[in-house]
């Protein structure tokens, strides 16, 4: 059930959320995840089966990367429960809500697939980890419309960032790791897209609504993901290596997309409330960035081929 005081900013986003539905159905690309999955590589599964993680020649770090960008992509079932829950399911709105979940149901299809065929990782580690992951049902819950679009507007980048270095390191071990780990970065890159700019015009129509969202997000971000097994683990190996860290969250997703395209520090016409909530977040992204500066100085960058 959409939240009351929603609803008229709802109404009065639907056209732009119809015109940007167009616009990502205009430019997207079918694919299919039987056509990218190496069958050939497959073998059965024999009784009494141990992994082993000679099987397949990956660091331990893109292990990690793809056993949490997959089960972060099972628990869509909650994520449809919560963008429903705040966009509605009808006209423009529900038919993104059901577009976007059917394309989200593709990555992880194809990732599982991918993993099942080459046993990148342990099968049965990963089956236990699902089921406690979805048997939990942890997802961010925001409390309104504005700041879900917020949100996911920076955790869709995020996501996209963190599928495509996790192709960038595949790249040298598998080939077709990567293609299909660049494919579902693509599809998130246009799922941002459509979020950031239905933000855009939160923001235009009430920027004090949406700089008090921002502020809400923004501060304490966290990725979906803390009802994995082992998440703080893997997470920690997955910013060790340079696919997702702050560094890669101030460069890629602070800069650009809260202070350039949203221009924060430049809206104007907000409530002393507001004005207030920008500060800290200014700060807040002052802060970010003099901690991914000293990161950044430690590692070396991802190299795209």
């Amino acid at each position: 059930m959409v939240i009351d005081s929603d609803l008229a900013l709802l109404a009065e986003l639907e056209p732009e959320a119809g015109r940007l539905l167009d616009k990502h159905l205009a430019s997207t690309k079918d694919w299919h995840p039987h056509m990218m999955v190496p069958w050939s590589r497959g073998r059965d599964f024999e009784p009494g089966y141990e992994w082993s993680p000679e099987e397949c020649d990956l660091p331990d770090t893109v292990r990690s990367a793809l056993f949490i960008n997959l089960l972060t992509e099972d628990n869509l079932p909650y994520y449809f429960r919560d963008i429903e829950r705040m966009f509605g399911r009808d006209g423009a709105w529900g038919t993104w809500v059901r577009r976007w979940t059917a394309e989200e149901n593709r990555h992880s299809t194809v990732i599982r697939e991918y993993l099942t065929v080459t046993r990148a990782v342990d099968p049965a580690e990963l089956e236990r980890a699902r089921m406690a992951q979805m048997s939990g049902g942890k997802v961010p819950e925001p409390p309104t419309a504005a700041d879900g679009l917020i949100y996911v507007s920076l955790q869709e980048l995020a996501t996209r960032i963190s599928h495509r270095n996790t192709g960038l390191a595949l790249q040298n071990h598998d080939r077709v790791g990567y293609d299909i780990m660049r494919q579902v970065a693509i599809d998130e890159n246009r799922h941002h897209i459509f979020y950031r700019d239905m933000a855009s015009a939160v923001i235009e129509i009430d920027p004090s609504m949406g700089v008090l969202a921002m502020e809400r997000q923004i501060i304490g971000f966290t990725m979906p993901g803390d009802g994995i097994p082992g998440f703080a683990r893997h997470a920690k190996a997955i910013a060790a290596a340079g696919i997702y860290d702050l560094a890669a969250h101030y460069e890629q997703i602070l800069k650009p997309v809260v202070l350039k395209h949203w221009g924060l520090e430049t809206l104007t016409g907000l409530t002393p409330e507001a004005e207030a909530a920008r500060e800290r977040v200014l700060a807040h992204i002052e802060k970010s960035g003099r901690v991914a500066q000293r990161l950044a100085q430690r590692k070396q960058p991802l190299v795209d081929a």
